[in-house]
């Protein structure tokens, strides 16, 4: 099969060619180009058309940020940043993944060995994950609502809602090869991955004749990786896509969240790659007054939960908070399980808690999605609603099945056709639990509509 076609962008020649030699330990990846700056990378992706993108945040004449937000506008193409774990980076890597990022991951260290062992291995993995989505249209969600929230208008009139329960299958058609490159390339800043014999190498760098030593030949893996052949799907009919986001108005008004620590609802969510911004679309959409709590799983590392919350909760009408241990539960506030930390739902003679353990992983994440609705389950004097929304892999079906069997309220799984992996929903529909499937933009006026009856 052909190989999948890689960007690597990033200012600094030496990480450009550690990420390139990482990939092409793949012999399923080939770099077709690199670039130094955001100027280079959107020009190289609507000349090379790559497969998936590596982005680094921090460049300069352009940033990863303006970089990729034109990339999704004009070439829509899954783009994995690569994010140091400082405050402003954590920060920033969530606008990435909000503005339409599939993925990211920790930089690695230049000077460790192990480190960028390790790092490889994830970032392979999310390369094989991005490349064999069958559909890739980012979905860029940003209510009229938070447009508008800075003049305390009145929030839009939902669209009439349209449920579905039954599972969206696409008719799969053969791939067909990207058509090779414009001949005219000699004008073009960055460089080409392939000598004149067609053979993989590294990728020299762009700076200057300098660090040409850098350009040293790098040995093809032999190791034959287990992607399947590349498919593509007829994709189903969309609405139009929302305009890109903004920041949170600098003008905007104290909250007025009218929480309460007696509840009868209780929202419990689970979500992995393209989580941050589907979380976006629902939790921006529930109003300050919403009876329940909402607490929430989003597979994240340590530290980029944090970054979450706050970013969540400067565009939403309810607070959003990453969880502390032995923090009260009340409505109106969401709270996001810390990364490194399975999150429950404890209860004492008055009042519900939040209770974070160390436990191993489940299903290989921590927090997992099963630990928490599975913490649900002894709670039947609430009424609870579980929504499993986009993520790869399994984890949260065990537990929605649980919740099914102990009498929940509603259990919602996003449909296909929003999802930028449909893994975790398809796993519980299969399971057989899920009440109903809907596309993203139908899930908070579903539970709204639950929770307000």
């Amino acid at each position: 099969m052909v190989p999948y076609r890689v960007l690597v962008v990033d200012d600094s020649a030496f990480m450009r060619k550690i990420i390139s030699d990482l990939i092409i330990q793949d012999s399923q990846f080939k770099i077709v180009a690199t670039a130094k700056n955001g100027h280079e990378a959107i020009e190289a992706v609507r000349e090379w058309k790559p497969d998936v993108v590596t982005l680094d945040l921090e460049m300069p004449l352009m940033n990863g940020i303006d970089a990729l937000q034109i990339i999704m506008k004009d070439h829509p193409t899954p783009v994995i940043m690569l994010s140091g774990i400082s405050e402003d980076n954590t920060r920033e890597t969530i606008k990435a993944l909000q503005f339409g990022a599939f993925d990211f991951i920790r930089k690695p260290s230049a000077t460790i060995s192990n480190d960028i062992r390790q790092v490889g291995e994830v970032l392979l993995e999310k390369l094989r994950i991005a490349v064999l989505t069958k559909r890739y249209q980012p979905v860029i969600t940003i209510s009229e609502k938070q447009e508008t929230k800075a003049d305390d208008s009145s929030l839009p009139k939902a669209k009439k809602e349209v449920v579905s329960n039954n599972i969206l299958h696409h008719e799969e058609l053969p791939f067909e090869a990207l058509s090779t490159p414009a001949k005219d390339r000699n004008k073009l800043p960055f460089k080409k991955a392939e000598d004149k014999q067609g053979q993989q190498r590294s990728v020299p760098p762009l700076h200057n004749k300098l660090t040409s030593n850098m350009q040293d030949e790098a040995k093809p893996n032999d190791a034959k990786s287990k992607i399947a052949p590349r498919k593509s799907v007829e994709k189903a009919p969309q609405a139009e896509p929302k305009s890109h986001f903004s920041e949170p108005p600098s003008t905007k008004k104290a909250k007025t969240v009218q929480t309460a620590s007696t509840f009868k609802h209780i929202v419990a969510i689970g979500t992995s790659t393209g989580g941050p911004r589907a979380l976006h679309e629902v939790i921006t959409s529930l109003p300050a007054d919403f009876p329940a709590p909402v607490l929430i799983v989003q597979h994240m590392p340590p530290k980029f939960t944090k970054s979450l919350a706050q970013r969540l909760d400067s565009f939403s009408e309810i607070h959003v908070v990453e969880a502390e241990q032995g923090e009260k539960v009340v409505a109106g506030v969401a709270y996001i399980a810390p990364g490194g930390f399975h999150m429950e739902l404890v209860k004492d003679a008055s009042s519900y808690s939040i209770a974070l353990t160390e436990q191993p992983q489940r299903n290989g994440h921590r927090p997992s999605v099963d630990v928490l609705f599975e913490s649900l389950a002894e709670h039947r004097e609430l009424k609870r609603h579980a929504v499993i929304m986009t993520g790869m892999g399994s984890d949260g079906a065990k537990g929605m099945k649980l919740l099914s069997e102990c009498g929940i309220e509603t259990t919602i799984a996003e449909a296909e056709e929003t999802c930028v992996v449909y893994g975790m929903p398809r796993s519980a529909v299969e399971a057989g639990c899920v009440s109903k499937v809907l596309p993203l933009q139908h899930i908070a006026s579903q539970l709204k509509q639950a929770v307000l009856k």
